[in-house]
């Protein structure tokens, strides 16, 4: 969590962060940069603070001289987090212009080595890049192609910790599946907790750009078959996974690499 009392630098003032954070705003990451808070009335409470207190403690608490890749960093936060915990190279993505901005803005304020670029998850191989932690939080809905972006990151940029966070809709049981079923077998797909993404045509909460929505057994199966290892489940919507050295890789169709 941002800590509440931070030693600015002199060149910042309140009345100056605050007007920074008011013209960069809206900020989706409520941060705190020198007492002032840049999403104070934010839908969801202290977000993404409260979040990150209910897995932050499944992640190693000392990341040093380990390399960090935040997809859809957004404001910052989780990208200033991996920092706090002493990664050598926190490299944020994301394909927002003006989440960017915040998040050069937040380091700038908070005297923070982060790396920010502009990068679709589609685009990760472009790094030729390996990172030893990647976060992969509240993208994975917002995709039209979620596995095929699962897979990029399995084989290009992911080399041991994945954290995945994804709104999940739906069962949260996890009915035993069999490897393979008869042609016409089908009462199992009538049963809430086999995996299933919800598809959403138009708009949810607002959002068009909402569309995959997995429930839990999905989130699950789709992890492992891009070739991820859940080791943990802190709460609902993380999962903390490794990369699983024994898996069977899916081909990218030429071009898309």
């Amino acid at each position: 969590m941002v800590e509440e009392n931070l030693s600015l630098p002199e060149s910042f003032s309140v009345s100056e962060i605050q007007g920074q954070v008011t013209a960069l705003g809206p900020w989706f990451h409520n941060l705190n940069l020198g007492g002032v808070q840049t999403a104070p009335d934010h839908f969801l409470g202290d977000y993404p603070s409260l979040k990150w207190k209910s897995f932050g403690h499944a992640i190693p608490a000392d990341l040093t001289g380990l390399t960090v890749l935040d997809i859809g960093c957004n404001g910052g936060f989780y990208s200033i987090e991996m920092k706090r915990r002493g990664a050598a190279r926190v490299l944020g993505i994301d394909h927002d212009e003006d989440y960017l901005a915040q998040a050069r803005y937040a380091t700038k304020v908070l005297g923070m080595d982060i790396d920010f670029q502009k990068l679709s998850v589609y685009e990760v191989g472009q790094l030729r890049e390996r990172f030893d932690l990647v976060l992969y939080m509240g993208v994975f809905y917002h995709l039209r192609h979620p596995l095929l972006a699962l897979d990029l990151l399995r084989q290009h940029v992911a080399k041991d910790w994945f954290v995945f966070q994804s709104m999940m809709r739906g069962s949260r049981t996890k009915p035993q599946i069999e490897d393979d079923y008869p042609f016409w077998e089908t009462k199992m797909f009538d049963h809430p907790g086999y995996p299933k993404m919800h598809f959403i045509e138009k708009n949810y909460s607002g959002d068009c750009t909402n569309w995959w929505v997995p429930n839990r057994a999905c989130a699950e199966a789709v992890l492992r078959s891009a070739g991820f290892r859940i080791i943990d489940a802190p709460e609902h919507e993380v999962l903390i996974c490794r990369c699983d050295p024994d898996a069977e890789l899916h081909p990218i169709p030429a071009g898309l690499t």
